[in-house]
């Protein structure tokens, strides 16, 4: 996929040694959008959407930790350390305050965020974010019989269907085979060493803590996580909104751009003051 004309391609190494790839359209160090894609995506999983977004905001797209052309180190794989690094990251670039997006289990990582640094975090959009993955027997059976399973080199086939099952038959060709490649990037340790993360990780009874406005975006086709899900967190976030995508399912930035970008952007302008 051909790279959007205002896109800047980076990296950028933090303080704990880690350099992190990236994609920024607008001015990096000026971000006002820090995006986190969810579990072994990069931040080209963010290329349908980005350059829809309005040049009035700096947005930052950043591969985490063990993932796209990220440093991989052996080990640090939980929530906890990739909330570390963005905190770091914020640091590096001077970055005082911006709104964080994330998806699906990232968005535990962007609540983490949050929770530590609230001051900050302006806001927070949660993509098809599930409420604690803890206890999940979806999760707890996919890592007992396919992840534990995983070796490298991770086959590609694999890589292909785990794309298309966490969002949509209905991917572009050229999207579905760079989705694809990027997934190939990450090696099964770090794929074992995030999800076990994820299953053992539940902030729950934190989340009332947020008091920073938050967009909750959720397709009612997503497969993964739930309508009760999404009221549970709607609840218990005090500023939250709840926008409901009519049949999309895991990734609504991939099956409607155009309204997700739309969403997005009026929220990080009124969250930041800019509207």
């Amino acid at each position: 996929m051909a790279e959007h004309r205002r896109a800047a391609i980076g990296v950028v190494t933090i303080a704990n040694g880690l350099t992190l790839s990236y994609g920024a359209w607008g001015d990096a160090e000026g971000a006002s959008l820090v995006v986190l894609p969810g579990p072994m995506d990069s931040w080209r999983s963010y290329s349908p959407v980005l350059d829809r977004f309005s040049p009035s905001i700096g947005v930052l797209a950043v591969s985490q930790r063990g993932h796209g052309d990220s440093d991989k180190p052996q080990t640090g794989y939980r929530v906890e350390d990739f909330a570390s690094d963005v905190e770091q990251l914020f640091d590096r670039l001077g970055i005082e305050q911006a709104v964080v997006a994330g998806h699906s289990g990232s968005c535990l990582v962007a609540r983490r965020v949050v929770l530590d640094h609230p001051e900050r975090i302006a806001g927070l959009v949660l993509e098809a974010s599930p409420t604690t993955l803890s206890g999940n027997p979806y999760l707890d059976r996919f890592i007992e019989s396919v992840i534990s399973t995983l070796r490298d080199p991770i086959d590609p086939a694999f890589a292909r269907a785990f794309v298309a099952e966490t969002s949509s038959e209905n991917l572009p060709p050229a999207l579905l085979a760079e989705l694809t490649a990027e997934l190939l990037k990450v090696p099964a340790r770090v794929w074992r060493e995030t999800f076990i993360g994820l299953q053992t990780y539940n902030d729950m009874a934190e989340v009332e803590r947020i008091a920073v406005p938050t967009l909750l975006v959720w397709g009612d086709a997503d497969q993964l996580v739930t309508r009760e899900m999404q009221n549970s967190l709607a609840r218990r976030i005090r500023r939250a909104e709840l926008r409901i995508y009519e049949g999309v399912g895991h990734t609504p930035r991939w099956e409607d751009p155009g309204r997700f970008a739309h969403d997005v952007v009026t929220f990080v302008e009124r969250s930041t003051g800019r509207a």
